[in-house]
């Protein structure tokens, strides 16, 4: 059962939050989501991530609206993610250095050591003001991603029965007061494997786009024109961001988000519904028709194939990859066209 990618293994990605703002970091990609409710998937907008604030092993906010972006052991303050506003960078604190989650929640920081199972809570970074330490409850211990605003603390879970969920608590050390609530799909198609569970699997196909066939008694030679697609549907994928407000730079042109989210989707191994290839050196552009003409001699009654790799999500054909194979076998190859993905 395919899921989201957690923290751990997706650097430059997590969450915070501000009250009743939400917020959703893809460092990797440049940008990040803010919506006023994760459940009912409303204001979901994209913005950049200014230079400065990329990179981050860890992302969090404080009531007062100041994010911060915990890189080793420093962290930088600002007021605004998109523009570097009033930038001051401390170190942290040693009591505070290694978390593997970090958020802030009724006016303290929160330092969660999973292999551990528990939390370190501060009213400071820097100095470890008013420490103290508590056991996770076994209810809080698997978040895949946490977050904290004035009054409560959330987390995301593993994929059950009921989908992707996010769990809501006013006590990390209790587990008090608490409800779970379903993730929007709008929300989902943002996530490190979202696309997987709004679509369906990454699959890749050899798909046969032309057979040439010689039933004479001599060899024949043929010039054919080949013509197949190459590129991405872009199309097919404008559902992934039709209901975001998409406020960014230059970075991305019409189209290229959504193609940096899926380019990460097929990179992922099929625990997250991908297939762990690298299709960087693809064609990413609007997917158009090419023509190619071919010449080949074919043996007395004898057959050739021609074949074109292409990754689609679900049941719905994203990418047409440029490579061909040309050979006598009416199974598709074997053999996977593209790299290994580096995940």
């Amino acid at each position: 059962m395919a899921d989201i990618l957690p923290k751990t293994k997706a650097k430059g990605v997590d969450f915070c939050a501000v009250d009743k703002n939400y917020y959703i970091i893809r460092s990797d990609l440049g940008c990040f989501m803010y919506s006023t409710d994760f459940h009912g998937g409303s204001d979901l907008t994209i913005y950049s991530l200014h230079p400065c604030c990329q990179g981050g092993d860890h992302y969090l906010a404080t009531h007062n609206n100041t994010f911060y972006m915990i890189k080793g052991n420093t962290y930088r303050c600002v007021s605004d993610m998109s523009k570097d506003l009033n930038a001051v960078v401390y170190n942290l604190h040693p009591n505070c250095q290694g978390g593997d989650h970090y958020l802030s929640a009724n006016g303290y920081f929160y330092i969660i050591f999973k292999s551990k199972g528990v939390y370190h809570k501060t009213s400071n970074m820097n100095k470890d003001s008013d420490a103290a330490e508590y056991q996770l409850p076994p209810n809080c211990k698997d978040g895949l991603y946490y977050w904290g605003t004035k009054s409560y603390s959330y987390f995301l879970k593993s994929k059950d029965e009921w989908g992707i969920q996010y769990h809501k608590t006013d006590n990390l050390n209790k587990d008090t007061h608490a409800d779970t609530f379903s993730v929007h799909p709008d929300v989902l198609n943002f996530l490190p494997g979202g696309l997987g569970q709004t679509h369906g699997p990454v699959f890749g196909k050899w798909d046969l786009i032309k057979m040439i066939s010689n039933d004479s008694e001599i060899p024949v030679t043929w010039e054919k024109k080949i013509t197949r697609k190459v590129g991405f549907t872009k199309s097919k994928s404008s559902s992934i961001e039709h209901n975001w407000k998409v406020n960014i730079s230059s970075t991305y042109e019409s189209g290229a988000l959504t193609a940096a989210i899926a380019k990460y989707q097929f990179s992922l191994s099929a625990e997250y519904g991908g297939v762990s290839v690298n299709t960087e050196s693809e064609n990413w552009e609007e997917a158009s028709e090419v023509a190619e003409t071919m010449t080949l001699t074919l043996q007395p009654h004898s057959k050739m194939y021609v074949w074109q790799y292409k990754l689609g999500l679900g049941k719905e054909d994203l990418l047409f990859c440029r490579d061909m194979v040309l050979n006598d076998n009416p199974n598709p190859p074997s053999i996977i066209p593209l790299p290994p993905a580096n995940k």
